[in-house]
C-alpha cells in the first residue's frame, strides 16, 4: 500500500521531469524487487539539505545497500547532528554583497547557497572526537576508511550529548547502526580532510594512517564481485563530479583491467542533475555515452531527472518508503 505522498505523485506526475521521476522510483523498487542491489551516490550538499530524514529510514529498511558521498556529505551530516540550532539561513542570499559576505566569514558561517554552517559549533565540535580516534589508531598503527572513523565516534555514543536533532533523522548514524559500506572519494578535499592534513604536516599524524582512495577502489571492486551475484548492482546518483564518476568505473575496471569479463554490468541508472549536457560535462552527459564507457549495457533502465536534487530525491524515496 502507497500513503498519500505516493498517491499524489502517481496521480499527478504524468509529464516531463516529473514523469522521469516516476518511470525512476518504479523501477527503482523493481530492482528491490528482483532482489538486485542499490547503490545511492551524494554530491552537492545533500547533507546540509537534510536529506538524512528520509535517507536515514531507507537505510534502516534496507533499500539501500551501499552509499558513496563527497566527504562533505559525510562531515556535514555530523555537523548537523551536533550544531543543527546554530546554523543560519539566509534567505536572500542572492541579494548579498561581498562585504555580506565577509561579515558572514568574519562570524565564523561558511555559507551554501542559503544555509551557514557555524564553524565553531559545528566543524569545531566534532574536530577532537575525531582527532582522538585518528591519533588512537594512529599510535597502535591502525588503519581506517574516512567513514570508519565516523563510524567509531557515533557508535561509541561520545557525541550523543550534543545532538540537537532527532537522531532518527541522521542517515550516518543509521549507516553506521546498520553497518553499510561507504565510499568517500576525494575526502581530503573536505574541511576534516584538511584537519588531518594539518595534523599530518605538523608531524602530529601520519598520513598512512587514513587508507586512501585507491584502497576504496579496492574495497568497491571486491564488493561488487560479491554482492552482484549475477544480477549486478543499481546505480542511483544525486548530482554529478567524484561522487559518481568515482565508483561507476568499478564495472569497466573489473571487465577491462582484471579480465573478469562474467561480472555483470550496472543493472540500473538513475542521476537526478542539473548539470547541463555540453562543452564536455561528464556530469551533464546522458547515460548512453556511458555505454561506450563499458560503465551500462544497452538494456539498463536509464533515467535522468533534470531538476533539484533537494526536491526530487525526497519524493522518490517517499515512494520507495510507502508514504
Amino acid at each position: 500500500m502507497k500513503g498519500p505522498i505516493s498517491n499524489f505523485i502517481l496521480d499527478h506526475y504524468k509529464h516531463f521531469n516529473a514523469a522521469a521521476l516516476v518511470d525512476a522510483a518504479k523501477a527503482y523498487e523493481a530492482q528491490l524487487e528482483s532482489g538486485h542491489k542499490m547503490m545511492i551516490t551524494m554530491a552537492g550538499a545533500m547533507s546540509t539539505a537534510e536529506l538524512g530524514r528520509s535517507l536515514a529510514e531507507m537505510i534502516r529498511q534496507d533499500k539501500v545497500q551501499i552509499i558513496t558521498c563527497t566527504g562533505a556529505n559525510l562531515e556535514e551530516d555530523v555537523f548537523n547532528l551536533v550544531a543543527h540550532d546554530h546554523y543560519k539561513r539566509v534567505p536572500n542570499y542572492r541579494d548579498l554583497s561581498p562585504q555580506d559576505e565577509q561579515e558572514l566569514l568574519d562570524n565564523h558561517y561558511n555559507r551554501v547557497t542559503d544555509t551557514c554552517i557555524p564553524e565553531e559549533e559545528a566543524m569545531r565540535r566534532i574536530e577532537e572526537h575525531l582527532y582522538n580516534a585518528w591519533k588512537s589508531a594512529d599510535d597502535k598503527g591502525e588503519r581506517y576508511f574516512p567513514h570508519e572513523y565516523f563510524y567509531q565516534i557515533l557508535l561509541s555514543g561520545e557525541l550523543e550529548e550534543k545532538y540537537q536533532i532527532d537522531p532518527q533523522n541522521s542517515w550516518l548514524l543509521a549507516a553506521a547502526q546498520k553497518g553499510i559500506p561507504i565510499i568517500v572519494p576525494g575526502w581530503e578535499d573536505s574541511t576534516c580532510g584538511n584537519f588531518f592534513t594539518s595534523y599530518c604536516m605538523e608531524k602530529d599524524l601520519k598520513a598512512s594512517t587514513m587508507k586512501s582512495g585507491i584502497e576504496y577502489m579496492m574495497f568497491l571492486a571486491n564488493w561488487y564481485l560479491e554482492e552482484a551475484t549475477d544480477k549486478g548492482v543499481g546505480f542511483f546518483q544525486i548530482g554529478g563530479g567524484i561522487a559518481g564518476d568515482f565508483p561507476i568505473c568499478v564495472v569497466p575496471m573489473l571487465h577491462q583491467d582484471l579480465g573478469k569479463n562474467n561480472t555483470p554490468m550496472w543493472s540500473y541508472f538513475c542521476q537526478i542533475s542539473d548539470s547541463t549536457t555540453s562543452y564536455g560535462s561528464y556530469s551533464g552527459a546522458v547515460p548512453n555515452e556511458k555505454i561506450t564507457w563499458g560503465k551500462l549495457a544497452v538494456d539498463t533502465p536509464k533515467f535522468v531527472i533534470e531538476s533539484d536534487a533537494t526536491i526530487v530525491a525526497p519524493l522518490i524515496f517517499a515512494y520507495l518508503l510507502g508514504w
